[in-house]
């Protein structure tokens, strides 16, 4: 799930970002090939789920999908929502959902090791959601409500830069997840 509200400013202010569309793109290609269902897009201004729907139709019936039709799949399974809670509804079908977050900062409480959370996945339990957020990431509140935040991406840079984009972010995550072969 990606959120663009409610997520936080340079300053950690709740803020609502703009949908890009290198981020659909992008995102929705790494989630499909690692196998996951869906990609909801949380977006609450109805300009910007049109904007994202349009992306949508243009890989999955436009002219997109005629000239490179291997992108329909990936596409295919984006969902746009207004509200984080309608994409757990929607993905739980009323049922619980297990709610991950992610951070490129440190947490302040206990972080679920991607080790642990890729044995997690293979055993049985609700769906699990991964929100990760765009601008400076997710809210406050957002973690709050979560089971559990996965640990963060790590830069192996002594001066401490680890600023990726939404994007690689995610499809490292799903590599760790997913991924066959070994993970940290």
């Amino acid at each position: 799930m990606l959120l663009h509200f409610p997520v936080l400013d340079r300053e950690r202010r709740v803020v609502t970002t703009a949908i890009t569309n290198l981020d659909l793109h992008d995102i929705a290609r790494s989630a499909y090939t690692y196998g996951l269902s869906h990609l909801y897009v949380v977006h609450p201004i109805g300009a910007q789920r049109e904007l994202a729907k349009r992306v949508q139709q243009h890989w999955t019936v436009g002219s997109g999908a005629r000239r490179i039709p291997d992108r329909a799949a990936p596409l295919g399974a984006l969902a746009v929502v207004v509200s984080m809670e309608d994409a757990i509804d929607e993905f739980g079908g009323g049922g619980p959902v297990e709610l991950w977050t992610t951070s490129a900062a440190d947490a302040e409480g206990a972080t679920l090791s991607f080790r642990e959370a890729r044995t997690r996945l293979a055993g049985i339990g609700p769906p699990v959601l991964i929100a990760f957020g765009t601008g400076w990431g997710l809210a406050d509140s957002v973690h709050a409500g979560a089971r559990c935040r996965l640990e963060a991406v790590r830069s192996p840079r002594v001066d401490g830069y680890n600023h990726l984009s939404v994007r690689a972010a995610a499809a490292i995550t799903f590599d760790r997840l997913c991924g066959v072969g070994e993970t940290r």
